[in-house]
């Protein structure tokens, strides 16, 4: 093997540290009222982290319930040995019925016609199955209606075969600090569950909400919260980050490939749109934007280096980015850049490349593409 060369291939990674998901998960805890159970949402991948080892954490830690948004994530979780209850938060599409009912999958339901095949299937089976039922109350999305809420319920009798083990709905705008939206989606609420239980409809579970509410306002959550982002070591918005203690539990981190000398006015990159100013050393880091890192971050991103900033500088290519390097001593091929994360002193929040990519955390996160492998820490 020629000498320097990496053994183990490309040194870009995720690492993950299930430690720091750990104290998240205790942290949020602490927020909600006694007795509220935690549903940990690990929809999209455990937003980028891997689902199955985060909800295998999550089960241990005793996460009440997990969340997804396709039945396909469910399925997967059960492969990988979740045994956990698991809520389908999308909802049913038509066509994965069976896929519900073998893998024990817990569907929100907001359509009349989802009742009726799903019961259609629970009948075939001779299996009774379990469903929570969604109100919308303000975010005009997914939820029956308040309008349609009172004829929606008496649906339900007619299905003997389906059990409403919960009574759910999303808040729009907490933060965004709209407390008088927010207060009134929870009025609603608390309203179209008084109403099932006036047409007989008594759940387990009574959940809203989401990793802002139960932070700012955690006398919102019902018997069930489902924090996401925060489980993650984010905030929903800069509000938060003085409300709650958390850690990240992602770093993005690769190695120097290529480092050389450019004089000055060299061109960097596609389209020349960093010139350099003096004599310089250019490193060439192996990750671009197929493995999530933003073009937006051309020529505005920053990595740590032997515990300093370095600049992104040129375009960030497909599967490359190049950072000048020139006043960081001692730099040599093979040192650590950390993208995203801490190194020394130093810290690359996702809140900051969020910001500089005209985006949010949760879009950062997912972002990161599969094929950067996930290292996980603290088992």
């Amino acid at each position: 093997m020629t000498k320097g060369i990496q053994a183990l291939g490309r040194p870009t990674v995720a690492e993950i540290d299930l430690r720091c998901l750990q104290f998240n998960y205790r942290q949020l805890l602490k927020r909600v009222p006694k007795g509220v159970k935690l549903l940990g949402v690990v929809k999209a991948d455990a937003y980028g982290h891997g689902a199955v080892p985060i909800s295998l954490k999550l089960e241990d830690l005793g996460a009440e319930y997990l969340g997804v948004a396709i039945p396909e994530e469910g399925v997967e979780l059960r492969k990988g040995g979740v045994k956990a209850p698991i809520l389908v938060l999308g909802g049913i599409y038509g066509g994965e019925l069976d896929t519900f009912i073998q893998f024990n999958l817990t569907p929100v339901i907001f359509r009349k016609d989802s009742l009726a095949l799903l019961s259609k299937e629970a009948e075939r089976r001779k299996k009774k199955v379990k469903v929570h039922l969604k109100v919308d109350t303000g975010m005009r999305r997914l939820g029956v209606p308040l309008s349609l809420w009172s004829s929606f319920l008496k649906e339900i009798k007619q299905y003997p075969k389906i059990e409403v083990e919960g009574i759910l709905s999303h808040f729009s705008m907490t933060d965004e600090g709209e407390e008088g939206f927010t207060a009134c989606q929870w009025r609603d609420f608390q309203d179209a569950v008084a109403m099932a239980k006036t047409s007989g409809i008594s759940c387990k579970y009574v959940h809203m909400a989401n990793s802002a509410t139960l932070t700012a306002i955690p006398s919102y959550t019902g018997n069930l919260a489902r924090p996401g982002i925060m489980l993650y070591g984010s905030y929903p918005s800069p509000a938060f980050r003085d409300l709650i203690p958390l850690k990240p539990v992602m770093t993005l981190k690769t190695k120097i490939h290529l480092l050389k000398p450019v004089p000055s006015g060299a061109k960097i990159s596609y389209g020349g749109t960093f010139v350099t100013q003096r004599e310089s050393f250019i490193a060439t880091l192996p990750i671009g934007y197929a493995d999530g890192y933003n073009r937006l971050l051309s020529n505005r991103g920053e990595v740590l280096i032997r515990g300093k900033r370095a600049p992104v500088v040129g375009v960030v290519c497909m599967d490359f980015v190049m950072v000048d390097v020139t006043g960081i001593p001692g730099v040599t091929v093979g040192d650590e850049a950390v993208l995203m994360g801490r190194q020394g002193k130093e810290e690359i929040t996702v809140e900051e490349i969020a910001e500089k990519v005209h985006s949010i955390s949760y879009e950062v996160l997912c972002s990161i593409g599969r094929r950067v492998p996930r290292i996980y820490k603290g088992r």
